[in-house]
């Protein structure tokens, strides 16, 4: 079970406390008139949709981001998972982060992930999830906490990724016991990494995981406005996150965007999608922009899960089988020929693309 943790101004706690009551209320009311969002969805699920799309609307609409960013933090859910995994701030002469370690590591494999957020925010449940993936999985993480927008953008991020890489290289992690992750935004630092890591003469790492990546910071595909009936984000913010990403404009779309890099010749990459998130779109464009380079990708989307559908671990279906995917490709990227595909699914309910 999770359990709801207050902190920060009152005022912002109070809001966020009337905010959930107020969800809660209208989606009980809702399903017992038998009008749910999505009819496939646990009651906890749907509450806990609304209401982060409800906080992450708030956040936007504040003036000042670093208020928005507090009241992010106001609520946070944290599972019963999160006592068996220390989190342990980065020391001195390492880059700026935090590691999380697993009270049983059940595995030398190292992961390097980036957070999510848009590159802006840098949330208390984006860091309850890095722990449970860190208990989840038996390994130890790197997280390192990247420099945000809109304070600093391109390519502030890209270098902090690159850095954080090498830093782990200088560690001795050995790069076929090294997988590198990110969820949203920070599955598109993931993935504008493993891109140039070449031009940085750097070696690839075993495997890449994008979970939810955004891969385009423009304008692509039905869904990144067609599904913010059922998302917790929304379209217009990934419109926001591409400027304050930008800066003052020396940059285009096509030089930030994962869908126009190269992937040819990297390590393998796979990713996961909600089948009802704004990004699902440009995510399967990229998915076959990959294949059509001549990379190594595989692509599962849920059909009824939504942006970042895994942070409620035991308590969804979809979660659970979705973290346990992640524990699979890491055992195929490093236990395994990789020549051979990544397994299929066994579950008919996911969308598969097997490259």
């Amino acid at each position: 079970m999770s359990r709801t943790v207050f902190q920060g101004r009152f005022s912002h706690r109070a809001r966020s406390l009337a905010s959930i009551l107020a969800i809660s209320v209208k989606v009980l009311f809702r399903r017992m008139i038998g009008k749910p969002l999505v009819r496939e969805w646990p009651i906890s699920f749907e509450i806990g949709t609304l209401f982060w799309r409800a906080q992450f609307n708030r956040a936007f609409a504040l003036k000042d981001i670093a208020d928005g960013r507090a009241y992010l933090d106001s609520l946070i859910t944290r599972t019963d998972m999160r006592p068996a995994v220390e989190i342990r701030p980065a020391g001195e002469g390492e880059p700026r982060g935090d590691w999380f370690i697993p009270s049983e590591q059940t595995s030398d494999i190292t992961m390097l992930y980036f957070h999510g957020g848009g590159y802006t925010f840098y949330a208390g449940v984006t860091r309850e999830f890095i722990a449970l993936l860190a208990h989840w999985l038996g390994v130890r993480i790197f997280a390192p906490d990247y420099r945000l927008t809109p304070e600093h953008p391109h390519p502030a991020q890209l270098d902090d990724g690159l850095e954080a890489y090498r830093f782990l290289l200088r560690q001795g992690v050995d790069p076929s016991r090294l997988v590198v992750c990110g969820d949203s935004a920070g599955g598109h630092l993931t993935l504008m990494t493993l891109s140039k890591l070449r031009d940085a003469a750097l070696p690839q790492p075993a495997l890449a995981i994008g979970i939810s990546p955004w891969t385009d910071t423009g304008l692509r595909g039905a869904s990144q406005f067609g599904n913010d009936h059922y998302d917790l984000v929304q379209g217009y913010m990934t419109l926001q996150f591409s400027a304050w990403l930008k800066g003052e404009g020396q940059y285009e779309n096509a030089d930030l965007s994962p869908i126009n890099q190269s992937f040819e010749g990297v390590a393998p990459i796979y990713i996961q999608a909600g089948g009802k998130e704004i990004l699902v779109d440009m995510i399967r464009e990229f998915a076959q922009t990959v294949q059509d380079q001549g990379g190594r990708i595989r692509l599962d989307v849920w059909e009824h899960m939504i942006h970042e559908f895994h942070g409620y671990g035991h308590e969804v279906a979809e979660s659970s089988n979705a973290l346990e995917r992640i524990r699979e490709a890491i055992a195929w990227a490093t236990e395994s020929d990789t020549r051979e595909p990544f397994p299929a699914a066994a579950q008919t309910e996911i969308d598969q693309l097997i490259v």
